[in-house]
C-alpha cells in the first residue's frame, strides 16, 4: 500500500481544520486538541501565517497532548523556512509520533509579506521539493513514513502535486472542485478538501458569518483567479460575496445539511475532509467545539476512537 492510501486509512473521511489554535494559550489548544480527538476525528489541520504561532513547534504541542489523532500542517509555507529545516522538522515529529503527522507544504499568498516568487508558485514549490528531497538527514528516520501534501487549487499544481507528492489539500473549495481534482490526480493520491461551516439553521445569521469569513479570501488574488476559474463572476465576488458564491463555498444550516455537505466532497472524491468551522472572531474555541460536537453524531463518527 502506498504512503498516501495508508494515510487515508489513518485519518479517516473527517478532520478538523483550525486558525483559531493559533491564537489561544497553549493550554487552551492542548485541552481543544484532545476534545475533539475524543469526538472521534480523524486528523487536526493548523495553517501557517506571520502572526500566528510557528507551525511545526505547534504541532508537535498539539501531538504531545493528544494519542491517536494525525497532526498536519494546512499548510506550512516555503517562504517561512528553507527546505532542509522543514524535512528535518518533518522527520523529528515523524519519528516521535509514528503515523501521526502530515507535512502539507505550500507557496502561500503574495499579500501575506513573505517571499519573491509568488510570480513564479509552482517553479518555487518545485525548486523547494527539490531541496527537500535532496537534503541529508543523519536523527533517527520515522517508522512510518511522513506523508508529504500540497496546497493546489490550479491544475498545473495539481500535477505537481501529483508527480512530487502523496497528494493535495485544497482551501476555500466546492465539491465540483474535488470532483475535478480527484479526476486529475487519478485514484492513487490523497485529496483533503477544506470545507469552512456554519452549524446554524438562522440564514441571516450564518450567512452574514460566512460572508465573513468570504470576504477576507477575496481580498487574495489567487482566490479570486481560483473562483473565476471555478465560473464565478464579477456580480459573485462584489460586496463580500453573492448568495450563491457564499452557499457554495460555505456550508451552512444544522447539522444534518452541514453534513451533507461533507459527505458530497467524499463522494466526489475526497479521502477526507477538514471541517472548519467558523466563528465570530475573539469568540475563542467554545463555539467552534460546540459546533463539532453537533456534527459528529451527524458524521456518524465513533465516539473516543479513530475514524480510521
Amino acid at each position: 500500500m502506498t504512503t498516501a492510501r495508508e494515510a487515508a486509512a489513518r485519518i479517516g473521511p473527517a478532520g478538523v481544520w483550525l486558525s483559531v489554535l493559533g491564537e489561544v494559550p497553549a493550554a487552551q489548544g492542548a485541552s481543544a486538541a484532545a476534545a475533539i480527538e475524543e469526538l472521534g476525528y480523524g486528523a487536526l489541520w493548523i495553517g501557517e501565517s506571520p502572526v500566528h504561532k510557528e507551525v511545526f513547534t505547534h504541532a508537535a504541542l498539539l501531538l504531545g497532548a493528544t494519542a491517536r489523532i494525525t497532526v498536519a500542517t494546512g499548510v506550512a509555507t516555503i517562504w517561512a523556512r528553507d527546505a532542509i529545516a522543514a524535512g528535518a522538522a518533518a522527520h523529528t515529529l515523524g519519528e516521535a509520533f509514528p503515523g501521526r503527522f502530515v507535512l502539507g507544504l505550500g507557496v502561500s499568498h503574495g499579500e501575506a509579506g513573505r517571499g519573491q516568487g509568488h510570480d513564479r508558485p509552482r517553479t518555487a514549490l518545485a525548486e523547494y521539493l527539490d531541496a527537500l528531497d535532496a537534503a541529508g538527514y543523519r536523527g533517527p528516520r520515522p517508522a512510518v513514513s511522513v506523508p508529504r501534501v500540497l496546497a493546489a487549487l490550479r491544475p498545473r499544481m495539481q500535477d505537481l502535486a501529483r508527480d512530487r507528492a502523496d497528494g493535495v489539500h485544497s482551501f476555500f473549495v466546492p465539491p465540483s472542485h474535488t470532483a475535478a481534482a480527484r479526476e486529475r490526480l487519478g485514484p492513487g493520491p490523497l485529496l483533503v478538501p477544506e470545507q469552512a461551516v456554519v452549524v446554524d439553521s438562522d440564514a441571516t445569521r450564518a450567512r452574514a458569518l460566512a460572508r465573513e469569513h468570504v470576504a477576507t479570501r477575496l481580498a487574495l488574488r489567487n482566490y479570486v483567479n481560483h473562483l473565476r476559474a471555478l465560473g464565478f463572476t464579477d456580480d459573485d465576488l462584489a460586496g463580500g460575496g453573492s448568495d450563491r458564491l457564499v452557499d457554495a463555498l460555505i456550508a451552512w444550516g444544522d447539522a444534518d445539511t452541514v453534513a451533507g455537505r461533507i459527505r458530497a466532497h467524499l463522494d466526489a472524491g475526497a479521502d477526507h475532509v477538514a471541517i472548519h468551522p467558523l466563528t465570530a472572531r475573539g469568540e475563542g474555541l467554545a463555539p467552534v467545539l460546540g459546533q463539532l460536537r453537533n456534527l459528529a453524531p451527524a458524521l456518524s463518527l465513533p465516539h473516543g476512537g479513530t475514524t480510521a
